[in-house]
């Protein structure tokens, strides 16, 4: 299973929200970077960033500070926030990003969405974020009506190679994942799966890897020290 600890970028600085809520952030390190460079020492092969003001604003504020950590190297980066067209899929491809997530724009344009799937293949995922089970957009300020796990097969049958899944009810709470949400996704054919939201302890990364998930997400754990990332890299990382 990969393993992709979690930069979240607000104003050039590496922060957590509670559950989505931009009104409750912690700022974890001023530094981004760096921060990345200790993930890197602490044995990750791999990086989940968010702009979270690309997807509050639509704007492309942090990305200086997403262009600087691709270029310190050792890490595979998947980025997503604010990214609606194909202009900003190839400036992140160009500095040296691993992938692309689209989120908003999957819901608004399918068939923008499903158009990338087949020029870009597994550079791009969907991230689908969930409110009470419903697909979530605009920074997770707008509910839409679509069942998330529906959402996910529609994208599965549109050519989308990868979902990143989140609860949101669970995302920076450190009450434990949705076990359940992605054992339902897992049995969609065709899509590697990544659990994102409220991994909180080792036991839980153990059952998602048991289950056959591709990836986990890890944010407020790392932080916090609830789970050592360099130990959860010996024990789970592929």
């Amino acid at each position: 299973m990969k393993l992709y600890p979690a930069i979240d970028l607000r104003g050039g600085q590496a922060v957590r929200l509670y559950q989505g809520d931009y009104d409750q952030m912690t700022v974890y390190n001023a530094d981004p970077v760096a921060q990345a460079h200790a993930f890197i020492e602490a044995g990750a092969k791999y990086l989940h960033v968010v702009d979270l003001d690309g997807a509050k604003d639509d704007s492309t504020a942090n990305l200086e500070t997403i262009a600087a950590i691709a270029r310190q190297g050792g890490l595979k980066i998947e980025v997503g926030g604010g990214i609606r067209d194909e202009a900003r899929i190839r400036r992140y491809l160009d500095l040296g990003v691993d992938r692309c997530i689209l989120g908003t724009i999957a819901v608004k344009d399918f068939a923008f969405t499903e158009r990338m799937a087949r020029t870009y293949g597994a550079r791009i995922a969907v991230g689908v974020d969930m409110k009470d089970g419903l697909v979530a957009v605009n920074g997770w300020k707008e509910v839409t009506p679509e069942p998330g796990v529906a959402f996910c097969r529609r994208c599965a049958a549109a050519g989308v190679k990868a979902i990143i899944a989140t609860d949101i009810s669970r995302d920076g709470t450190m009450q434990g994942t949705n076990l359940d949400l992605y054992r339902e996704l897992l049995a969609i054919p065709g899509i590697e799966v990544t659990a994102s939201g409220g991994i909180a302890r080792m036991g839980e990364l153990a059952e998602l890897q048991a289950m056959g998930c591709h990836a986990a997400i890890l944010g407020k754990s790392i932080y916090t020290g609830a789970i050592d990332l360099a130990e959860a890299v010996r024990r789970y990382q592929d």
